[in-house]
């Protein structure tokens, strides 16, 4: 089995404060996908490199303190892909890839941190520029390669991703177009599968993986699916097991993982 972890850290020297190194230790991912990673290279080096045995690959944002993503893996990758040919998403380090590819199989192992839009109209802009940009990276990714994509994408698809959906309909993050641009993605236009709803396509208050820091949110799971693995359908095919791991908390996200019953 290949055991694949996607959790948004809000900041990797916060979230091993609080215990995350231990629990990757016992949990034993053979990757994790991280996103929010609020780091720079200074801050990684002599301390974040390696993380219970898995080798980190970073795309760090410009901006200090912000964004960023990273790969852990205990398995070397052949190629490592930072950026995804944006310059304005490229400089807020959103996208990490890590190929493993031998001479019978493309494979793409990919953290994205999709922008949040929940700050202001500008902020929502910025989130449909991403979208606008990001889906036809996906198209022609998906014609050369097989891949999981894991990353906080700051969208809940449909009613069952989040508690009150009725309140939230005009709020960032469960809009019509964000969530037309989901179903766009699983349709025919790129054919991708949102694995955590193949192996549980009815869950609602267990699959939440994100809870405000405001009021009683997390106390009283007022929660919102926002973290995915989105694969190519025969590597979606390959899933077996699903676990959000909520018994303690590293950030205001849970990891979600997923079995995979292939090997690097």
């Amino acid at each position: 089995m290949f055991n694949l972890t996607s959790l948004n850290l809000n900041g990797i020297r916060s979230a091993t404060t609080k215990g995350l190194e231990a629990w990757l230790a016992k949990s034993a991912p053979d990757c994790i996908c991280m996103q929010e990673v609020k780091a720079q290279a200074a801050d990684v080096a002599g301390r974040f490199e390696e993380l219970a045995g898995m080798r980190g690959h970073f795309h760090f944002a410009q901006k200090k303190g912000y964004a960023g993503t990273a790969v852990f893996s205990r398995h070397e990758p052949s190629a490592v892909v930072t950026g995804f040919g944006t310059h304005e998403f490229d400089d807020e380090g959103r996208y990490t890839e890590l190929r493993f590819d031998t001479p019978k199989r493309k494979l793409s192992i990919i953290s994205v941190y999709f922008p949040s839009g929940s700050s202001g109209p500008e902020r929502q802009e910025s989130k449909y520029r991403f979208l606008a940009a990001f889906f036809p990276h996906l198209v022609t990714l998906k014609s050369q390669r097989e891949f999981i994509l894991c990353g906080d994408v700051n969208i809940a698809h449909t009613q069952n991703d989040l508690k009150n959906w009725r309140s939230n309909q005009k709020n960032s993050g469960f809009l019509p177009d964000e969530r037309a641009w989901m179903t766009r993605l699983f349709g025919e236009d790129v054919g991708l599968i949102d694995v955590y709803r193949k192996l549980q396509p009815d869950t609602t208050d267990a699959c939440y993986t994100w809870w405000s820091n405001r009021g009683q949110a997390y106390a009283n799971n007022v929660g919102w699916r926002l973290d995915y693995h989105l694969a190519t359908p025969a590597i979606a095919a390959l899933a077996r097991t699903e676990s959000i791991f909520k018994e303690q908390r590293f950030s205001d996200h849970a990891p979600i993982t997923i079995g995979y019953d292939f090997k690097l």
